[in-house]
Formats: C-alpha cells, structure tokens, sequence
C-alpha cells in the first residue's frame, strides 16, 4: 500500500508594531533554523524559519514592524501585501502589553482582513509590574481571537501560542469568531451598497473580503483603487463610490469618510481595552514618565541630547586610545618581524609598506569604531534614541520634516547605509528624497579614523572636542542644507506623523554583544576586502615605475658620500656624512613617488584642491577615499610612509604628517572636506536604488562635493586672516 504524502509545512506570518518584542519571538521559535533575504522587488529584508511542534512543521514568516494597513510606506506595502497575496494559514500577531491600545489599531485593521488570527500578548511581565490589570479573557472574547500571554524574552507561552495556532489553522479554537466594528448607520449603509457592487465580479469578491474591499474603498486607499480598477466590474464599484462618498460628505460636511472610519476603529479600540483594562495609581506616573520629565523637557532636552553627543564621541577618541596603542604595537612588531625575515626587495616592500601600511594603518581604530556602536546601540535599545528624534523633532520641522527623519540620520554616524535605508518608513516620497540627500552628512564611523588621525597630528590634548566639531558641523550643515532644499526643490506639506516614545528598557548583555560584532564584522571584512584590495593597487601606483632618468643621478650621488664616509677622518665628519646620506636617500624616494602613477595622478588633480592647502598625497587620498572612507587612511600609510620613514604605524604617519609642512588649519579643513564630500561607493549605490534616479544620485554627489570644496576654502581663508596658518 503507497505511503500517503507527507503534510505541507503550514505557513504562518508573525506581524506587530515595531518594538513589540516580534523580532525577538521570531527568534525564539525558529532559532538556528532561518534564512534572510530580500522581499521580491524591494529591498526590505524577508526572514524565514522553520520548526517542529507537535509533529506538524511550521513554516514562520517575519514581516516587517508596521503601525497599519494603510500601504503608505515599503514595509507597509511589503505586509499587507504578503498577507493578501500568499495568504498564510495563519497571522500571528506580538502586541505589546505595557502599551495595549496603541498596539489593537494594526490588530484591528487585520480582524477586519477576515483571516485566521492569534494574538501573542508579548510583554505581560513588564505590564503587570507596571500595575496594568487586563482580563485577556475578557479581552479574547470581545476581540474573537485567541490571545495567549507570552514573554518573548524569557520564552514563556511560546508552546501554549504554537498550540493555539494549530487549533485555530484546523478551526478548532473555542474563541476564534469573526467580529468587525460598527461604524455607525451611515457609513455602514454605504459599505453595504459598495459590497453589493463588488459581488458584480465573483473573482474579486473571492479574492478579497468584500467587506473590507468596501472600508479601503471608502478610505482611498490607491492600491485598492488600482486593483478595482483593473475588474470588469470597476464602473459599477467606481460609480457606487462616488455616490457613497457623496452621500456621507452631506451627512459630514467635517469628516472624510477616512475620518470615519478612523474615529470607529479608535472608538472600538478605547471601548474593549476600557473594558478589559484597569490601570493602579502606580502606572499613573510610571519611572519612564519620570525620566521623560528630564529627557524630553522642552528646555533641558537638548542640552541633555548634545551632552550625551559630547560623551560618546569624546569617549570613543579617550577611552579607545589604550587598546588602540596595544593594536598599533603588534602591527608595529609584525611590520619589524616581516621587514627582518626577507630580503630589501619589491616583496618585502609590498608587505610591509603596502599591506602592514595600509590594512595597518586602518585597523588601529576598530577599538574606537567599537565604542561608537556601543554608544548607538545602547540609546537604541534603552528607548533614548526614539526620545533623541522626539527631541529633534521641532528643528526637523524647520527643514519641512518631522522628527522620524532624525531616525535615519542618527543612523548615519554608525553607516550612512542602512542609514538610508531606513528612509523607507518615511511614508511621504519628498521625505524620503529630502532625508537621503542631507543624509550623508551625518558622518559615519568610516570616516573616524581620519577624524583621529589628524586630531591627534594637529591637536594635541584637544582630540576630543575637535571631533565632537566636526561631528556637530555635520548636523548643522544637513540643517542648513534641508532649508535650501525645502525652499527649492522639495516646497510642501510636512506629512502628520505621531512620534512614538517606547518605554525606556535596560538592553541586555546578549543584544549589545550580538549589535556590536554584526558591526564589527562588517569593518573586518571591509579590511580584509576593500580596503586590502586598494592598499595592494595603491602601493602598486606608488612602486612603478621603478626606473626613472633621475635614479643613476642620485645612485651615483649616494655613492659618492658612502665613499667619502668611508674614508672620514673622525667621528663628527661621519655623523655629518650620515646626515647628508639619509637627506639624499630621502630626496630619492620622494622624487621616485612623484614620478610613480600615483604621483601622475595626484599632480593632475592636484591644481584642484591647492586652494584648499592640500598637498598631491592628501588629494589621492581623497580620490581612492570615494570607495571606502577608511582607504583615505590606508592611502597616506602608504604615500607618506614610504618617502619618509618606514614605520607601518598611526604614530608613524602621525609624525610623517606633522613633517609634511601642514597647519592645523589645513588640517582641520581636510577633515571638514571628508566629513562632507560624497560617501562611499555602497552608499552612492544605496542612494541609487532608493530612490531609483540616477540623476539624484549624480544631484547628490555633485552637491557633496562641491559644498566640501567651499567650506574647506572658507575655513582656510577664514584661518589665514585670523593668522592661524
């Protein structure tokens, strides 16, 4: 007898408001056994997993965190549309307990999606400790879907909400009902006559639950329209609508019908969690109301916001010296080891001046690389950063943005990547575009080393603050940059946006570990990628050619004072001697670097950048800094160390910089042109697929980068008239 085929695996989708601990049940569930992609057509990320409960396979799909169905922003799109098209067996939806009513708008809009539902009611732990009471019984027989108390964090009620899932995808759960809320008389006259005309196209009205076809109708929600519009029966619905629209605009001159149907939802909300919920004297004033008292003050928040700035990146440059010297001595030993065990030659030279140099001269600053992502992570997962963007909301106003740009824009001091990508839960388009071009002003962690190099050459015992400088420049340029833009190219309504401020949360010693070495990761595969690529290509333009019509002049010049030191007198003629050979020598490798392609390429576009006080060696820099900021470094470890010393260290090229001749004014222009000029190769890519225009794409670099040249040339005129070089 044929065995009979194994069951499919069942699908669900697990779907909530960002921060609701989804991500963290996902995890839970699936463990080791996920894949991350990109959903089909865009680029917000897709996470899938599979597990075994109770001799069933489940297949998980994580959405993205949404607030609503609406369809304004990707990810919004990204989950509705997977829930309506794929049709999984199952939503499973993480509400947050500690803030119930906020959380039931998304699960309402999902009810009135008629699908099977399971609502995990994340977080009861912190709930109840904060004194809210719920009758989740009550609660589960109002709503009509299961609700089953979990902590995400500790795994608890993981097994009791795979079991609810199962009865309720084989509809076998007691409390599973379809409910949907009332919108008065009036309005639900007209989805009544709307679902009359959607039945007139028997593929439509299979496909979507009439009912709610009617409400996104009544809402103007364009997808639907577009989907209306491509039925057969689209005059008959667009027609019916157009009347029903009509007939509730006489009834509510006030209202939209969207308004309607919003105040419904809420009113439904605001009755059941009145119902269910009862809140003690403590969750009055709770410690995170307490703390917002300080935080997000309408006068101290922002002195508190920048001292937080001022500590993070003054403690990434102080607290990172110490194992930054540990690291500069073992690339110093193994520089030396390298250098001993060969012989002078073209292989030692790539070694030591082009590999140690360069992947050395960059590495040193992971430590402070390190710190900077403690600090971001630990604003993000303790709750202050979304206080940091309800801060900045009021100066984001004055840039025609609210204040979840500043989001993606504090985001862009980590990566100016994901940075930029994060603009997709921008809802309005002309948000997006503005936040993107201002956005790699924010400056990233690849551009710290730079930052650290020169302020520690030009500005002893002043690092700190002179980073902070040129971090808080950043800021005020985006500032000044998204009004010229908003008066310019981007004249509009700011779209309305309610800033959400999570409860504050202590992170744990797991989360900051796992953030950090996902950071550190992505830096010691671009050393061991990137950035060790062009440091083997730049050594190689600085190495060739090797023979030039110079090189006998100077060999026979260098010959001439080894034959005089050996036939010196006395002590004080050989040290004189020795003085003069090391010159010529030093002569020799300078001339041979000019001479070398790279040399070629600096002189070219040297002419360029000479108003601004930068050097040949400073300008090629910059050039090969366009594919990664951090090569910017790995470039001078190499031109300068070569022709003057042969020490494959930050110290080294520290003193090889403090030798070249530079002020610090120039100095500091040339990390005010880094801070500014166009990103890194990804992000210019990044910036292409978001907004996918390649003329804003070339906007943004041609803007970057001749804003950089300006305001670098200001602050060297405006140095040499104050006669600081």
């Amino acid at each position: 007898m044929p065995e009979s085929p194994a069951p499919l695996p069942l699908t669900i989708a697990l779907a909530g408001n960002p921060n609701a601990g989804k991500t963290t049940i996902f995890n839970r569930l699936t463990g080791s056994h996920q894949k991350v992609g990109n959903w089909g057509g865009v680029t917000v990320e897709k996470k899938e997993g599979r597990l075994q409960h109770a001799g069933r396979e489940i297949r998980v799909v994580d959405l993205p965190g949404i607030y609503s169905l609406t369809a304004y922003s990707i990810e919004e799109i990204v989950a509705r549309d997977y829930i309506l098209e794929e049709k999984p067996e199952v939503v499973v939806v993480i509400l947050d307990a500690t803030n119930l009513e906020r959380n039931l708008y998304l699960a309402t809009q999902l009810i009135e999606l008629n699908i099977k539902l399971v609502f995990a009611m994340n977080m009861v732990d912190a709930a109840e400790a904060r004194g809210i009471e719920t009758d989740y019984h009550l609660l589960e027989s109002l709503l009509g879907v299961p609700i089953v108390q979990t902590v995400g964090t500790r795994g608890q009620g993981l097994s009791e909400l795979l079991d609810a899932v199962l009865a309720v995808a084989a509809d076998q759960h007691s409390s599973a009902r379809h409910i949907h809320v009332n919108y008065g008389r009036e309005v639900e006259t007209e989805i009544a006559a709307l679902k009359q005309a959607i039945a007139r196209d028997p593929e439509l009205k299979t496909r979507y639950y009439p009912r709610w076809l009617a409400v996104k109708l009544l809402e103007v929600d364009r997808h639907i329209l577009d989907k209306v519009k491509a039925s057969p029966a689209q005059a008959a619905i667009l027609a019916q609508l157009a009347a029903s629209t009509r007939h509730l605009g006489t009834i509510f001159p006030q209202d939209e019908a969207g308004t309607l149907i919003t105040d419904g939802r809420y009113g439904f909300i605001g009755g059941a969690v009145k119902e269910a919920q009862k809140l003690s004297r403590a969750e009055r004033i709770t410690l995170t109301d307490q703390a917002d008292r300080l935080l997000t003050n309408r006068f101290l928040g922002f002195p508190v916001l920048l001292l937080f700035m001022y500590l993070l990146f003054n403690g990434t440059f102080t607290l990172g010296e110490y194992p930054m010297s540990w690291i500069e001595q073992g690339v110093e030993w193994c520089s030396g080891r390298v250098a001993a065990l060969l012989p002078d030659g073209l292989l030692e030279d790539l070694l030591v001046n082009g590999i140690i140099g360069g992947v050395g001269g960059v590495i040193v600053f992971l430590p402070n690389i390190l710190i900077l992502y403690l600090g971001i992570s630990l604003m993000e997962d303790t709750g202050y950063m979304a206080r940091a963007a309800f801060i900045m909301d009021r100066v984001m106003h004055t840039l025609g943005l609210h204040g979840k740009s500043f989001i993606p824009m504090i985001m862009g001091f980590g990566c100016n990547v994901p940075a930029i990508m994060a603009t997709r839960t921008l809802e309005s388009r002309r948000d997006r575009l503005l936040t993107i071009l201002i956005n790699p002003l924010m400056s990233c962690s690849a551009r710290l080393p730079v930052y650290i190099l020169f302020a520690g050459a030009f500005f002893p015992d002043r690092e700190g603050n002179v980073i902070f400088s040129i971090y808080l420049l950043g800021i005020v340029l985006a500032i000044l940059m998204g009004q010229l833009f908003k008066r310019t190219l981007f004249r509009g309504e700011i779209a309305p946006f309610v800033m959400e401020l999570p409860p504050y949360r202590m992170p744990t010693l797991n989360t900051i570990v796992i953030h950090m070495w996902e950071k550190t990761a992505v830096y010691l595969q671009k050393m061991g990628g990137v950035v060790l690529c062009f440091a083997i290509v730049v050594w190689f333009l600085g190495a060739f050619p090797r023979q030039t019509a110079e090189d006998a002049s100077y060999q026979a010049r260098i010959a001439a004072v080894e034959t005089r030191l050996a036939a010196a007198p006395d002590l004080p003629s050989q040290e004189a001697l020795q003085a003069e050979l090391q010159t010529v020598r030093r002569a020799w490798h300078r001339q041979q670097v000019e001479n070398s392609y790279i040399g070629r390429m600096g002189r070219f576009i040297e002419p360029v950048l000479r108003p601004l006080g930068f050097d040949w060696r400073m300008s090629v820099s910059l050039l090969t800094g366009f594919v990664a900021k951090e090569i910017v470094v790995s470039s001078m470890g190499v031109l300068y160390q070569v022709g003057d010393e042969a020490e494959a260290t930050s110290e080294g090229l520290r003193r090889a910089l403090q030798a070249s001749g530079l002020s610090p004014v120039v100095a500091y222009a040339f990390m005010v042109f880094v801070l500014i000029y166009t990103p890194c190769l990804v992000s210019v890519i990044t910036i292409w697929r978001e907004t996918r225009s390649l003329a804003w794409m070339a906007f943004s670099i041609a803007y970057l980068v001749v804003l950089a040249w300006a305001v670098a040339f200001a602050i060297r005129r405006a140095g040499a008239f104050l006669g600081w070089g």
